[in-house]
């Protein structure tokens, strides 16, 4: 008998695919979320502990499938983490979340690895939850991040101004969107039927 193939991964991307956040991540996330490259585009400012990460971990664990949607970002290739991704603050009444993204190894950035999860997310989101809108911020000098989000569909819809200080200096906030009606209008395989 031959070996059974691969699971195919339910929520993927082209090259990327969303799995469950495991507790064998969470040493993973604390190098992640302690490296000042990864963190500058996060509103976390201290250093981060692996103790914390497991209270992170528990807490999430109990919302998920509820408020919390949080997944681990994998390579299709090699299954190895690269990322995290999620949808929070999850209203099923009123079809609204907002989302987080981190691509945690920065020599994998600008290969289009965080595009192809959130188009993952977004079909997860649209397609399988039902929800209407999905809404994030983005730090104004994180152009590489805004430029991802608007060709993954989401829209500009304002700036708090002057809303984050980091390194001394204050920074604008921008708050993008993006509709059930933008997501349906996208030309493209959605997750469910790429191989």
């Amino acid at each position: 008998m031959g070996e059974a193939p691969d699971p195919l991964p339910m929520i993927r991307g082209e090259h990327v695919f969303l799995r469950a956040t495991e507790r064998d991540d969470l040493e993973r996330y604390t190098a992640w979320f302690n490296d000042a490259r990864v963190t500058r585009y996060l509103l976390m400012d201290t250093p981060f502990s692996l103790t914390q990460e497991e209270t992170w971990f528990e807490r999430m664990t109990a919302a998920q499938g509820r408020e919390n949607f949080h997944f681990a970002i994998c390579l299709r290739e090699t299954g190895e983490p690269i990322g995290t991704i999620g949808l929070h603050g999850v209203d099923l009444k009123q079809g609204t979340a907002t989302m987080g993204i981190a691509i945690g190894e920065p020599d994998l950035w600008s290969r289009g690895h965080g595009s192809d999860a959130l188009r993952a997310l977004l079909d997860y989101g649209f397609g399988t939850l039902r929800l209407e809108r999905i809404a994030l911020d983005v730090y104004a000098f994180n152009e590489r991040a805004r430029r991802s989000y608007e060709k993954c569909g989401f829209v500009l819809e304002g700036t708090a101004r002057k809303a984050l200080f980091r390194n001394g200096k204050r920074h604008d906030i921008q708050q993008m969107a993006i509709l059930r009606e933008e997501w349906a209008a996208q030309d493209r395989p959605r997750s469910w039927e790429l191989p």
